[in-house]
């Protein structure tokens, strides 16, 4: 019989990382469902997942708080005993000029955006399962570089860093580490604050002519966490329809 796989996914309450976990459930897989502070957005999406004959739990975990994520680690080995894959998820995301930058929100997106990165994959060195993948969440505007994205894209910058050099030092685990980086994507995060002139204009940028959906996001990263896509590995993968 087949080990079911375990998967925990940070920032799943919302947005991709939503949409994430419930493809990785529908695939098959026992996932924690990671939040921050909204309780009641992760207890709706375990409910979705379990009411379509998936496994889920929700946790609390402030992914830059090293001890609340062991913790969840713990809490995932505990219930379903071990974990496979983990997709880090959660971000935050603070637009300005640099110029006008407010340096306290920079140091929110570096505690979030790095830390919590290396937090995450610190602590998914040490319990992924053999045959086991993490894949980070980065961001397509690392290449595209946007005005009021510096700080921001600064912050994913240094997440591009750790897949290949953590998948070197895991060598014989038998451990992937990527990062999908998401071109515009329909999220709430996403078109909040945008007029629809804006919006058309960067879904007519990709040769494909549309924005990117969660769903879209979430079918590369099952692929690359799945055993079709171990081969992959220490990889940068930009899912933006070819937008760079």
């Amino acid at each position: 019989m087949t080990q079911q796989r375990v998967a925990i996914v940070t920032g799943a309450s919302r947005g991709i990382g939503r949409a994430i976990a419930q493809k990785l459930a529908a695939e098959g897989a026992a996932v924690v469902v990671g939040y921050s502070g909204n309780s009641a957005a992760a207890d709706e999406v375990v409910g979705e997942i379990t009411a379509a004959g998936g496994q889920a739990i929700a946790v609390a975990a402030d992914v830059a708080d090293e001890q609340a994520v062991a913790a969840m680690f713990a809490q995932a080995e505990e219930r379903f005993g071990g974990v496979d894959v983990v997709v880090n998820s959660a971000g935050l995301m603070l637009l300005s000029p640099i110029a006008e930058l407010n340096l306290d929100d920079l140091d929110r997106m570096h505690r979030t955006n790095i830390r919590g990165a290396f937090v995450i994959a610190r602590e998914s060195a040490r319990r992924l399962r053999s045959g086991g993948a993490l894949v980070l969440i980065s961001t397509s505007v690392v290449g595209l570089r946007f005005p009021t994205y510096g700080a921001y894209t600064a912050s994913k910058g240094a997440v591009e860093a750790i897949p290949m050099i953590l998948a070197r030092e895991l060598r014989g685990r038998d451990i992937t580490v990527n990062a999908v980086a998401p071109g515009p994507t329909a999220t709430d995060l996403f078109l909040d604050g945008k007029d629809q002139a804006t919006i058309d204009n960067l879904a007519k940028q990709p040769p494909l002519e549309r924005l990117g959906t969660p769903d879209d996001i979430a079918a590369t990263v099952a692929f690359v966490a799945s055993a079709p896509g171990h081969w992959i590995n220490g990889q940068i993968i930009r899912a933006n329809g070819g937008i760079i």
